[in-house]
């Protein structure tokens, strides 16, 4: 049975809207909090947030290390606006004490579209989601400055890089989470059952 078991990152964020869109896309969806948790599932999920804390979170809960071994070991990761930002090997205007968990070769800008008051929705083309254009919800949303020879630009919004991918890592300064549109972590499930081992199935 190739049902992968994806966890979210439930450390501060939208956790809630990740597991539901997860499930909706075929996956066993479960919350991670402590390293014995992250060592259980084959994938995660960063969701929004303020990328900030759940830095801060990730040192304390004493996950920051494991997740930065996971990433290295090729382990899928998913990451939505703050998410984004973690998975940035680089951040342009990082805050004192920010951290990040790093796999894409990409220097982002964080609050890069404005303020929570100049959030906005969007149509976004995204390369390798089938069909209509994704509506993107932007919060407080980062953009991508620039991204090395290692990572593919999956999608743009005014002249902005808004999704990237490197290897098993997917990154989008916006939330489908939000939407009830479950394509872009359909997306991600296929990534992750493409990396699994036979002998994990």
């Amino acid at each position: 049975m190739n049902t992968p078991v994806i966890g979210v990152l439930a450390l501060q964020g939208d956790v809630r809207e990740h597991l539901i869109a997860l499930a909706a896309a075929d996956a066993v969806a479960r919350p991670v909090r402590r390293p014995e948790e992250l060592a259980e599932v084959d994938a995660l999920v960063l969701p929004g947030g303020e990328s900030t804390t759940i830095s801060k979170l990730a040192v304390l809960f004493g996950l920051m290390e494991p997740l930065r071994a996971r990433v290295r070991a090729g382990m899928p990761v998913y990451g939505t606006c703050a998410g984004l930002i973690l998975l940035a090997d680089k951040i342009l205007d990082p805050r004192s004490g920010q951290e990040t968990i790093g796999g894409i070769d990409m220097i982002v800008r964080r609050n890069a579209f404005g303020r929570q008051n100049e959030s906005f929705e969007a149509a976004v083309d995204v390369r390798g989601v089938e069909g209509a254009p994704v509506e993107g919800v932007f919060i407080r949303a980062p953009w991508v400055e620039s991204v090395g020879a290692a990572a593919e630009v999956l999608a743009e919004h005014d002249g902005h890089i808004v999704a990237v991918r490197q290897d098993n890592v997917l990154a989008t300064s916006f939330h489908p989470e939000l939407t009830g549109d479950h394509r872009v972590h359909a997306l991600f499930v296929d990534m992750v059952r493409a990396n699994r081992t036979p002998e994990s199935l």
